[in-house]
Parts: C-alpha cells; structure tokens; sequence
C-alpha cells in the first residue's frame, strides 16, 4: 500500500458513502448539542433550577446513557442483520428526531430539548457497532490504520463544523432558532440518502436469537470481550481516553466564561482546535505506524495527553479581569495561544492514541462476535464517560477550579497507563521498539506479505546487531517469539522487556544442557500454539558483517515441528549503533546515525527444504552485498 492509501479509499465505494454517512451523523449531532449547550450557557437558560456549568456535564451524560441501557441489544442486531439496512433505518429515525427538535425549539420547550438529546443518544447508541464492525468487513488488515484514522478524523471535523454551524445558528435566530432546526433536518434527510449507496454487508450471525433483557446480555457481551485479554484492556484503554476526553471538553463552555471570561465564539475556537487535534493526530496515525497496527504509538499518546494537560493548567490558572469578545482580541491576549496549543495537542496525542486501539480490537476479537463486543466497548465507554461527568462535578463541587481539574486528570492519566501497561506490557514494549526503530534508523521493510496473517512459521535470520530482534519485531505485523542467549536475556533492567515479549532464552550444551533442551521445547510449544518463532542460526553477533555458517539446530525445530520456514536478511546495520566491532565489544557511539536498514523477507519454504545450509545461501542471497 502507499502512504497516502488511506485517502484512496475515500474515491471506493465500499468506503466513501459509508464515510460520508458517519460524517453526517456526527455533524448532526454535533450541531444540536453545540447549539443546546450555547443556548444554556451564554443566554441564562436553567432548566429544573441547574445553571450552565451542571447542565453542560447533566447534557453529557444524557447523551452517553443510553450508551450503557441499549448496546447490548444494539449490537446483537448488528451482529444478526445485514449491516447497510441497518443504517438506512438508523438514519431514517434520525430525521424523525431532528424534526421533533425543531418543533421544541421553534417553542422553547428546554427540558423537552434535553429528551432529544437522550434520544439522539439511543440513535447513536444503534449506529456504533454497525459503524466499527462494518470496517473489519469490507477492509483489509493492512487498511484497518488508514480506515479507522479517516473515521476517527472525519468524525473530528464533523465536530469542527458542528461546533461552528451550531455556534453560527444560535448566533443568526437568537429568538426562534428557526435557522437551527432548518440545518438540523436538513442534515439527517443528507444523511439518510448517503446511507441508502453503502454496500450489501452481510450478517455475521443470522441465526443469532436476539436476547431483550438488557441486564442479563449486558453481562453476556462484555463476557466475549474478556475472552481475548488483550482486546479488553485496549478497550479499557479506549474507555480512559473517552473519560479524559468528556471530562475536559465538557468543561469548555464554562472555561470560556469563568477563566477565560469570553464568548460563544472562544467556546467554539477551542473545541475547534481540540477537534483538530484529534484528526492531525489520527490521520498520522498511518504514517506513524508504516499501515500496521502499531501499539507502540499507545503510550506514545499517553505521554502526551498527560503532558499538555498539565501545560493546560499552567498557561491559564486563574480567571482574566478583562473580558474578551472575539477571537482577534482573545488571541491578542498573552497566553491565548499557548491554551489553543495545548488543546490542540491534547486532541492530537488522544488520535494517535486511540486509533491503534480501536483497530487493534477489530483485528483480533472473534468476527462471529464483533459487533457484540464493540457493543461491550461502548457500554464500557458510556460508564466511563459518565463517571467522568460525575467525577467533574464532584471535583468542581469541592470547589476545584476548571484549570485544577485539567491538572488532576493529567495525573489520573498516567496513574492509569503505568497500571494499564503493567497488565498488558506488549504495549510497553511496542513503544520501546517504535522510538528505538524510528529515532536511531531508517527501516525500509520488503516481502512483509510472506508473513502468514495466522499460523505458525519459523524465521530465520542473520545476527547482525544487538537490537535485530527490535527491528524484526517492529516490521512484521505480528506478536514474534525470540530466541536469545541467555545472558542477554537475564540483564536486569531489559529482562522485563524480553519476558513481555515472551522471548525464549538459550545456552550451549555445554553451558547448561537442560537450559538448551528447555528453550527447544518452548519453541516446539510456541509453533503449536500456532506463533511466530525467530532464530538466528549463526549462533552469534558477527563481527566482521559477513552471515556466518548456519548452526543445524534449525533443521532440529523442523525435524520435531513441520512448519514453514520464512527466511529473512537485515541489511545496512554492519557499523551502526549497537553492532559489534572486530574485538567482539559493542562499537562505540555514535557509529551510523539513521543508518538506512534493509529488511527482506523472502517466500516460505516447506519443511523438507529448510537445511542449515539452504537457509544460509537464501539468507545471504536475499542480502546481497549490503552489510
């Protein structure tokens, strides 16, 4: 695929009408919720006697409740149905509800405004897992990054212009918000006839009897969830970033006019810039992760959501004496940029956070079961989004300021993902990989296709470098199983990393014989379990760049485990960092910054081909004379 293979799909048709629909909805939402919250702070509405700051967080959890009442009968009904007739009769609901907006609107009927939103909700609610499971469907794996980055982008720029056509009709028809409901359903009748070009989209489960007691199928999907321990932590992991994410930008009405002390307009320029943010940092996603699914760029966004939340509160601490009414005079004012910054960056790192998690979850959960625990995610996401409402307004209560707020959940977050990357240390390691692969070279990986999706498969490989096993284990795609010697496996402050990766250690039989007879069965047990296990038969290091002869404890594995056998040859790493010199010590720095890495992977061979000595010449051809 090419880099910019992700906005090739925009131009398919199994993609764009599907994109343009999602599009739709989360503008739609977005309109109505910017303009009800608008409507609530700056024009003096109370409804049942709460002012702007406990509407604002009582309006998000409206919206998210029905995430947690009806996901779980949402997603049996995307499991158990064609999927693109789903959404036309989602779609075609939504134009009902935005035609009773208007008519509450039109009558300034506030508390039956806030009954739409709700609802509104429970149309998104049945959307969700139609929308994620949909992808893995009518996507291939390589495009699951770009795919996921587009929605997660566009739903951002949805937002954007919410926030903007929401803004901009409150501010036109202050008296009847005719010009509000207008676009309102205007938008869903667009929305409805996008959906009606999304291709067929088969049912997973057509037999599946639809469960209606919510409790019981509550219980029941969040079970397939867990089945897969990874894919639940990563939706843990989702659920954080949606607590971190409401409880701030839930605040940003009330931080306009208490901090700040603006308008509308500074309300809309920083959920503008957050929103940017999020689809920046989702559309680099892709170019981040070289189109795989790359856990790596996880606590990569971690980092960073905790670190400018922290900038957040320094760069406005206290409320301004000086009232601003346009976003001119608010960016003329010492430490506006700074804010816009760090929203920006906040939306940002929470993309580059999230998309590799939601793809994650749709490449490995069960497909008989996706939409169900999709649905799991979201109710997971609906707790945690409501537990944030409530969390900001118990904060709040205690008489924290907004910037203190922003402050305590900086340190929440990475409180959370030391315990999340401590149950689940694979996204740890990824990010060890990631920095190390991407800051001291430059991969250019060929033949990543010969790489099975499933299955077992032994690589082989020639030992160039301390970190062959970061770069291999960064390129393929899949979780691979190292074999090392054993005294690189126990030094203390990397044993942890090799453990999490579940690397095998190995000695000679003359160093310790039960050791060496352990580490084969290990590697018999591992290509049972139906996974990647990499060996570098030379034994060694080399110290003179050239592939040494191949050890015959690689015909061994086969002889006990018939399974292919996938050579591999990294190129360009001879006189880099972390190679050895002639001595045999590791060279000294700086050696070759950035040095350009060749990582060929060639085509499997069967297990009757794969000699010592055959293994060895396709190594060294594949190779060639690029040390």
């Amino acid at each position: 695929m090419s880099e910019s293979s992700q906005f090739s799909l925009l131009k398919q048709r199994r993609f764009a009408p599907f994109f343009l629909t999602q599009f739709l909805g989360a503008f739609n939402d977005n309109i109505f919720r910017n303009g009800l919250i608008i409507l609530i702070t700056f024009q003096g509405v109370r409804v049942f006697g709460m002012g702007a700051s406990q509407l604002a967080n009582v309006s998000g959890a409206l919206f998210i409740l029905p995430f947690f009442l009806f996901s779980a009968t949402a997603g049996q009904l995307a499991d158990k149905y064609e999927k693109s007739r789903l959404m036309r009769v989602i779609k075609a609901a939504e134009i009902l509800l935005m035609v009773f907006a208007a008519i509450a609107l039109a009558n300034q009927m506030y508390s039956a405004l806030l009954f739409v939103l709700f609802l509104m909700g429970c149309q998104s609610t049945m959307f969700g897992p139609v929308k994620f499971a949909y992808l893995p469907q009518q996507l291939t794996t390589d495009e699951l990054i770009g795919g996921n980055a587009l929605v997660e982008s566009g739903t951002y720029m949805a937002i954007i212009f919410g926030l903007i056509v929401g803004g901009i009709s409150v501010a036109t028809d202050p008296a009847n918000q005719f010009v509000l409901a207008a676009c309102l359903i205007g938008v869903a009748t667009l929305g409805y006839l996008a959906s009606r070009t999304i291709p067929a989209t088969k049912a997973v489960d057509p037999d599946l009897r639809i469960n209606w007691n919510v409790w019981t199928e509550t219980r029941h999907i969040i079970g397939f969830a867990r089945k897969d321990r990874s894919v639940f932590l990563s939706i843990l992991g989702i659920s954080w970033f949606w607590f971190f994410g409401s409880a701030v930008t839930l605040q940003i009405p009330a931080y306009t006019l208490e901090i700040i002390n603006g308008n509308e307009q500074i309300t809309t320029a920083l959920l503008v810039a957050f929103a940017v943010g999020v689809g920046i940092g989702s559309l680099l996603c892709e170019r981040m992760s070289d189109h795989r699914i790359e856990l790596g760029l996880v606590p990569f966004g971690s980092i960073g959501l905790s670190l400018f939340a922290i900038d957040l509160y320094f760069a406005q601490p206290v409320m301004q004496s000086e009232a601003v009414y346009s976003v001119g005079e608010f960016l003329k004012r010492p430490g506006s940029a700074r804010v816009l910054f760090d929203l920006a960056m906040l939306g940002a790192f929470g993309g580059i956070y999230s998309v590799p998690l939601y793809a994650m979850i749709q490449q490995r959960a069960d497909r008989h079961h996706l939409s169900r625990i999709i649905a799991a995610n979201n109710i997971i996401n609906a707790i945690f989004m409501v537990a944030a409402a409530v969390f900001a307004l118990l904060a709040l209560n205690l008489g924290a300021t907004i910037p203190q707020l922003f402050l305590l959940l900086a340190l929440l977050n990475a409180v959370v993902a030391i315990y999340i990357y401590s149950l689940l240390p694979e996204f740890l390691m990824r990010f060890v990989v990631w920095v190390i692969i991407n800051t001291l070279y430059r991969i250019r990986s060929q033949g990543l296709e010969n790489i099975p999706d499933q299955g077992p498969a032994l690589l082989v490989c020639n030992h160039v470098s301390f970190v062959d096993a970061l770069i291999i284990g960064g390129s393929v795609r899949r979780p691979v199983r190292f074999v090392m010697y054993y005294k690189i496996f126990q030094i203390p402050l990397l044993r942890f990393l090799f453990e999490s990766a579940k690397a095998i250690p190995i000695a000679s039989a003359k160093e310790d014989a039960r050791l060496l007879d352990q580490a084969f069965d290990q590697i018999d047990d591992e290509l049972g379990a139906g996974n990647l296990v990499c060996i570098f038969p030379e034994g060694g290091i080399t110290r003179d760049g050239e592939i040494q002869p191949f050890r015959p404890g690689v015909e061994k594995i086969i002889a006990r485990r018939a399974v292919p056998v996938i050579p591999i040859s990294l190129g360009g790493l001879w006189g880099s960092w972390f190679s050895r010199r002639s001595s045999g010590v590791l060279r000294r720095m700086p050696g070759r910054f950035l040095a350009q890495v060749n990582v060929h992977i060639g085509d499997a061979i069967g297990p009757t081909e794969a000699t010592a000595e055959n293994l060895e010449l396709l190594v060294r051809t594949l190779r060639g004379q690029n040390r």
